[in-house]
């Protein structure tokens, strides 16, 4: 199916999808941040979808080890929020955690990702992330 006619069809069914947001901080407080091959040119925060039945936590675990090749330590759950995608809802779980390891991408699905101080954020982000992502770095 063509992307147009399956934009159209998720816009009539609007399915739920739910997804997590890996809001990962290395030893100097620093938060990992990507940029993906496809879609939007942005940084965002390490993510993807859940599988069916998937806890959050475990979730952003294999997320960010898919993504970055970290491990995800201390994680936890910070906040549920839903979003618009494509005229349907986004729920999102929110995890945060330590991110141990090397940085690995694979170049194919991240093309750049990097440990950035909060007060020195990358540019392009999507509206409002900046002041989302510190707030979320810094909850308790």
């Amino acid at each position: 199916m063509a992307h147009a006619a399956r934009v159209l069809v998720w816009r009539w069914w609007k399915p739920r999808h739910h997804g997590v947001r890996v809001v990962a901080l290395d030893a100097q407080g620093r938060l990992l941040l990507l940029r993906h091959s496809y879609g939007s040119p942005k940084w965002m925060p390490p993510g993807g979808g859940m599988r069916r039945g998937e806890d959050p936590l475990d979730a952003g675990v294999r997320e960010l080890q898919e993504e970055t090749g970290c491990a995800l330590a201390d994680a936890r759950l910070l906040a549920v929020c839903e979003e618009a995608l494509h005229g349907s809802a986004n729920i999102v779980s929110v995890v945060r955690g330590r991110a141990e390891g090397p940085l690995r991408i694979d170049r194919r699905e991240i093309v750049e990702a990097g440990f950035f101080p909060l007060d020195a954020l990358p540019e392009p982000m999507p509206a409002g992330f900046p002041e989302r992502l510190r707030a979320w770095a810094a909850a308790d």
